[in-house]
């Protein structure tokens, strides 16, 4: 009994930092499809859109992928959620770097479901929440 509550004595934590994640990862979702000047979600969802799924999926990972380095080097919950929003904050900077500097027609690519541009932006996405989490590392 001794060695199950030594394994739960976490689990308030856990709970905690689980939850602050889930509503972050749907906040991404919400800021995101609001800064494209296409609804990705609708995309989806109505217009079967691969290009756009793809994009939103990398988009959502990318972001998972940051938050789940603040959580792992967070202090506290606070902490935590700050991390939570830099890393929000680099991804949208991410899609608009590579909208304005790199693909400026990608919007339009994605929308009109181009799948190499839906996998230039997952790629990206990725990319950006990778290097995210490992820049967590303080």
């Amino acid at each position: 009994m001794d060695l199950l509550t030594q394994s739960l004595a976490g689990l308030g934590s856990f709970i905690i930092y689980f939850a602050i994640s889930i509503v972050f990862l749907m906040l991404f979702k919400v800021i995101f499809v609001r800064i494209t000047p296409y609804d990705e979600w609708k995309l989806v969802k109505e217009e079967k859109n691969t290009a756009a799924a793809i994009t939103l999926s990398g988009s959502i990972l990318g972001y998972a992928l940051a938050i789940s380095g603040a959580a792992s080097n967070s202090v506290n919950f606070i902490d935590f959620s700050i991390w939570g929003v830099v890393a929000l904050l680099a991804q949208m900077l991410a899609y608009v770097i590579v909208r304005v500097g790199f693909m400026p027609r990608i919007a339009e690519r994605i929308e009109a479901g181009e799948i190499p541009a839906g996998l230039l932006m997952a790629a990206t996405s990725v990319s950006v929440g990778l290097l995210n989490a490992a820049c967590m590392t303080y």
